[in-house]
């Protein structure tokens, strides 16, 4: 009796024992096809575009000095109005001109200076500020400035040109083309590289874009605009 069943204790654990054998033999090799379909390539794909930027803010500071407030006030005010003139002739439309309210008045003896060593007790400053798409009419008009030197208007150390800032607002008339590129480049590295590797490639496991950055061309050039982005692609290969 005990000899049947030590036969059939043998019997069983060797299905046991056959059963976890193939089945470790399936997992291996399912895990095997699992790792090898996972080969992948991840690379990079760049489109890089230069464009005109269209839209200019350009902001012109002047200042006036007196001795006398309410002098002070008028010459701003005269001022002012030369400057929109200026402008006005120059091909600006009232809407593109946007004039601030004087800057606070500086006071040079509230300030601790000494009567005699001051010329002028008073100044303050205005800014007047061109917003336009006349890109090419702002750098003209920048070089005419001078005009309005001879009259008598000061422009303070701000200056005139270096704050002029240009922006570039057709990111999204331009992006589909350059998506569109930076991908076909992505997969022409990804291609190269089967191609070096003997693989074949295949569908896309994962792909992810980039932020798009805008920048100046160069300092002598803001107007120009440098538009980049960089799409990361993640492709299987395949023997």
């Amino acid at each position: 009796m005990q000899n049947g069943n030590f036969k059939s204790a043998m019997v069983l654990g060797f299905f046991i024992f056959s059963g976890l054998a193939l089945l470790g033999y399936l997992a291996g090799s399912s895990a095997i096809k699992f790792k090898e379909y996972e080969r992948t390539v991840v690379v990079k794909g760049l489109s890089e575009k230069e464009y005109p930027a269209d839209i200019a803010i350009w902001p012109i500071h002047f200042s006036a000095a007196n001795n006398d407030l309410t002098q002070l006030y008028e010459s701003i005010e005269n001022d002012t109005n030369e400057v929109i003139v200026f402008l006005k002739t120059n091909g600006f439309e009232a809407q593109e001109i946007n004039k601030s309210a004087p800057g606070g008045v500086y006071d040079k003896l509230v300030q601790g200076y000494e009567k005699t060593k001051i010329e002028f007790r008073y100044s303050a400053t205005q800014t007047i500020t061109v917003y336009t798409s006349k890109i090419e009419t702002v750098k003209t008009t920048m070089n005419k400035l001078a005009q309005l030197g001879k009259k008598g208007i000061v422009f303070s150390e701000q200056g005139y040109r270096n704050n002029t800032e240009y922006l570039f607002t057709r990111l999204n008339e331009v992006k589909p083309s350059m998506i569109e590129e930076a991908t076909t480049k992505a997969r022409e590295v990804a291609e190269k590289f089967a191609k070096d590797s003997n693989s074949k490639l295949g569908k896309i496991k994962k792909a992810r874009q980039g932020q798009f950055t805008i920048t100046n061309r160069d300092k002598n050039n803001p107007h120009i605009k440098k538009v980049r982005v960089v799409s990361t692609i993640e492709y299987y290969l395949s023997d």
